[in-house]
């Protein structure tokens, strides 16, 4: 009869693949003694109740399912073999056929969570390749759901953008907010009231556009249509060239998400 569920994560001392472990032990998809993660150089001081081992091999053939999560550049140095087993992988750049033909399986995902997944909020698109099964895509689901909300895309092309809008995202909100802070405190706002006032409206925003059935565009253009401070803000935010920042700013993660797998 076969056993529970084992998972391992490579690279679970570093911060996304912590959050990744810590989401499935509490969610109680995993236990702790089934869950194995991989460190380099010192194990980490937290604990959770796993296996750690600085053999990424002996981590492999310890788990049923197999989680990449080291940074792409670090990966051709990665040699696991994965026969037979499910492998994840949550590296920006590296395609399913590359990630088949070096772990030895035709069962792979690639998937692209945030550093949300720190506080289960993150987005999670993720493809999986033609030898994955019914059960490994369920299986894929339940994993990312342990962190935030998942969806599985029509193609990989689909995955390389979105590294930049969803992979990438959290980041942008807080330049924002870095921004606004910045010229709180110029303005001669204490230090510490910038960043409460800054972190709620962020925070507020976020739950706003979640609970509101529009898009985030119709949201904006309400506060246009009052013409008032807000509009005056977003008209001068717009002309100083806003929404085209962020275009080029997109398209430099899409060229930088596709060369890291060349």
């Amino acid at each position: 009869m076969r056993g529970p569920l084992t998972i391992g994560v490579i690279g679970g001392g570093g911060w996304l693949g912590g959050s990744l472990a810590s989401s499935l032990l509490d969610s109680g998809l995993l236990q702790s003694q089934d869950l194995s993660l991989s460190y380099r150089g010192q194990k980490p001081p937290r604990d959770l109740g796993a296996f750690w081992t600085a053999d990424n091999q002996q981590l492999c053939d310890r788990s049923d399912v197999v989680i990449l999560c080291v940074r792409p550049a670090d990966w051709p140095s990665l040699a696991v073999d994965c026969s037979g087993k499910l492998v994840v992988s949550v590296m920006a750049g590296i395609c399913l056929e590359q990630l088949a033909r070096k772990h030895k399986t035709d069962r792979v995902i690639r998937a692209l969570p945030n550093a949300a997944a720190e506080v289960r909020q993150s987005y999670t698109p993720w493809i999986a390749s033609a030898g994955a099964t019914l059960a490994d895509r369920s299986l894929t689901r339940q994993i990312f759901q342990a962190c935030g909300t998942e969806d599985e895309v029509a193609g990989e092309s689909d995955i390389d953008y979105l590294t930049g809008l969803t992979g990438s995202g959290p980041a942008f909100p807080a330049l924002l907010a870095a921004a606004m802070m910045e010229d709180a405190i110029r303005h001669g706002i204490s230090p510490d009231v910038a960043r409460k006032c800054v972190n709620a409206v962020l925070v507020g925003t976020g739950r706003l556009v979640e609970l509101r059935s529009e898009c985030p565009h119709v949201v904006v253009e309400t506060f246009m249509d009052y013409r008032g401070t807000t509009a005056a803000a977003l008209e001068t935010m717009r002309a100083a060239g806003f929404e085209s920042a962020v275009r080029d700013g997109l398209a430099a993660a899409l060229r930088k998400s596709v060369s890291m797998g060349s």
